[in-house]
């Protein structure tokens, strides 16, 4: 049994991480660090509350540290933990800069500990259909992929720090990350990136977050659009990938996130299973005629990602998400930033990564 000792019970923590960490064989949520309240004792009985992150890094039980603090603090909780020696899953972004990710796996190299990001949206339904459908390529030659993860919320959350730039907060760092790590996964590293970050609602603060972006990515003979934004009171489809023999669509987001949020354990049987009303739509030419049907998905199932960590910590397999992939998703949205800034196309210059 591996212990697990989680920093942060806000969101993320209480509803993603908490709920996963109780549904995983092998996986014991051990410890929490709250530095004000006992929420996850009182939704985890028996759970041990830290004050600090310095107390808990003195239990030697915990075999895992989980990150789930704002995107600002990540490099500075996540160093912490490495110097001391320990193994962490950092939720997304790793960090708020491509060198501060450098620094923590040059860190986690030389102290033999693992770095982990919690890039948990390859294990949605939507996302491992796509993967498959991909692979298994009935639409032949691929053209174009747009991804896009849009909702309606017109009025920014006052106080909360997803707003506040110097706390990480902004749409490009926060879905844009999940987006680009998904390109990423699909298609490996882009040529170039054309993008438009902006902040579109009504805000009179030069320096609210942004709300917006598109990335436009070029690959030799293909491109992708990931896009999102707060002010679709109709969202795009999820996915639509057009290939010369044909297209693919899916509408809706995964299921998983909103159930999460009401549960602190999976016991569900039918778990990341999406009703027929969601399924995608393949459409494909057969000799001159469209047939079109619905995709029956891959369920949904974040329990993977977590099942893929406690492996790596046993040494049975490598982790689910490697560091070097943090990285990268941190640098093309450095280059998107770069894009939209001086309004021109960023050549992806990958030579130097990180190691």
């Amino acid at each position: 049994m591996i212990r697990v000792g989680l920093v942060g019970f806000g969101m993320s923590g209480r509803v993603f991480h908490a709920p996963l960490l109780s549904s995983v064989e092998g996986l014991e949520l051990a410890a929490v660090v709250e530095r004000h309240s006992d929420l996850a004792a009182q939704r985890y009985p028996g759970i041990t509350t830290h004050r600090s992150l310095e107390a808990m890094l003195a239990d030697s039980s915990l075999g895992l540290f989980v990150v789930a603090t704002p995107s600002g603090t990540h490099f500075q909780v996540a160093r912490q933990i490495l110097e001391a020696g320990r193994n962490v899953v950092v939720d997304k972004p790793t960090s708020v800069t491509s060198a501060e990710i450098a620094q923590l796996i040059e860190l986690a190299a030389a102290r033999n500990a693992l770095l982990i990001p919690f890039h948990n949206r390859r294990w949605d339904s939507d996302f491992q259909t796509l993967y498959k459908l991909i692979r298994e390529n009935p639409l032949g030659r691929l053209v174009h992929l747009e991804s896009t993860f849009d909702r309606w919320r017109p009025v920014p959350k006052p106080g909360v720090w997803k707003e506040d730039p110097a706390q990480g907060g902004g749409l490009l760092l926060d879905i844009g990350t999940h987006l680009a790590d998904q390109a990423l996964a699909l298609f490996g590293q882009p040529e170039a990136v054309n993008a438009e970050v902006a902040r579109e609602r009504d805000v009179h603060d030069r320096e609210d977050s942004n709300d917006s972006f598109t990335l436009r990515l070029r690959y030799p003979a293909f491109s992708a659009t990931l896009a999102a934004n707060v002010l679709s009171s109709l969202a795009r489809p999820r996915y639509h990938l057009r290939g010369a023999r044909g297209n693919y669509w899916k509408w809706g987001l995964d299921p998983q996130e909103a159930a999460l949020n009401q549960i602190t354990c999976i016991d569900d049987a039918h778990w990341g299973l999406e009703p027929p009303a969601n399924w995608g739509t393949l459409s494909v030419d057969v000799h001159g005629g469209m047939v079109t049907h619905p995709v029956a998905p891959i369920p949904g199932d974040y329990r993977l990602y977590y099942a893929g960590v406690r492996d790596a910590l046993l040494g049975k397999s490598h982790v689910p998400v490697s560091a070097l992939a943090a990285w990268r998703v941190a640098r093309l949205l450095e280059w998107a930033a770069e894009s939209s800034a001086q309004r021109r196309e960023i050549i992806c210059d990958w030579s130097d990564e990180a190691e």
